[in-house]
C-alpha cells in the first residue's frame, strides 16, 4: 500500500489504543491534536510501531514533533510511503 488514509489510521489508533469516552473520532478530527482526542504519545508510538511493521516503513523519530496531529501525521507516513514507492 502507497497511502494510509484517515479511516484506516483511525481503526488503526482504536486496536492499538482505544477510544477516549466522549471523543467522537467519526467528527472533524484532522486538525485536532492527538491531546484533544484523547490519546496520549504513547497511544501514538503503538499505532506507529503498528504502521511500520504492517507498511513495512520506518518513520523518522524527529517528525514527530510536527505531527501532533491526524492531518500532520498523516503527511509524515504519506511522505515515507510516498518516497519508498519511488525507489
Amino acid at each position: 500500500m502507497d497511502r494510509l488514509e484517515l479511516d484506516q489510521l483511525k481503526r488503526i489508533l482504536r486496536e492499538c489504543a482505544g477510544e477516549e469516552e466522549g471523543v467522537d473520532l467519526d467528527g472533524d478530527v484532522l486538525d485536532q491534536y492527538w491531546f484533544e482526542l484523547g490519546y496520549d504519545s504513547l497511544a501514538v508510538l503503538q499505532a506507529t510501531g503498528w504502521i511500520e511493521r504492517e507498511f513495512d516503513v520506518v518513520l523518522d523519530g524527529e517528525d514527530f514533533d510536527d505531527a501532533d496531529t491526524p492531518r500532520r501525521y498523516l503527511d509524515m507516513v504519506n511522505r515515507v510511503l510516498a518516497e519508498r514507492a519511488s525507489v
